[in-house]
């Protein structure tokens, strides 16, 4: 991504901000960390199962060829079948698609998913660790403008009675 891609981040002084401000940027980073919870969610789920599909080769063996085999249909229905040839297997690449692949290239195949998407869980967790960061700063600076608000309510209410005095 050049310098040019980048959206240009701004630097905002929290103290400067009023509380409808700050609720309003920390509500939307409560969003923002939301989407990034489910997204690293969804992102664990598609690595495991391609670790899953991984190991799975590993139980190929080169002579299975004509063996019987149970093929599921869902996760409690099976039917029999046989492992025509134990050289290739057929992968789901998405979207409808299927690619018949040798062992060794599915192997391939399976390693580089894990490791893409190991990378983009990697960084998704440093953005979010960021925006909580960002979030935690708000949140301190909202207490102390809180607190502030109520010093200074009890200040005029002592100046109010003392005046009345």
């Amino acid at each position: 991504m050049s310098s040019k891609d980048k959206p240009e981040m701004q630097q905002i002084e929290l103290n400067k901000l009023n509380l409808q401000n700050l609720t309003q940027i920390k509500k939307q980073l409560d969003q923002e960390l939301g989407v990034f919870q489910d997204s690293l969610q969804a992102l664990k789920i598609a690595q495991s199962k391609y670790k899953e599909s991984a190991e799975c080769l590993e139980k190929i063996q080169p002579d299975a060829a004509g063996s019987n085999i149970m093929v599921p249909l869902t996760g409690s229905m099976f039917v029999p079948g046989k492992i025509e040839d134990s050289e290739k297997v057929l992968i789901d690449v998405g979207t409808g698609y299927y690619l018949n692949m040798n062992i060794e290239n599915a192997r391939d195949y399976f390693k580089r998913k894990v490791n893409f998407v190991t990378d983009q869980m990697e960084k998704i967790q440093a953005i979010g660790i960021e925006k909580s960061r960002i979030r935690e700063a708000i949140m301190d600076v909202m207490e102390s403008k809180i607190q502030a608000q109520m010093a200074n309510q009890r200040a005029t209410r002592s100046a109010v009675a003392g005046a009345s005095n």
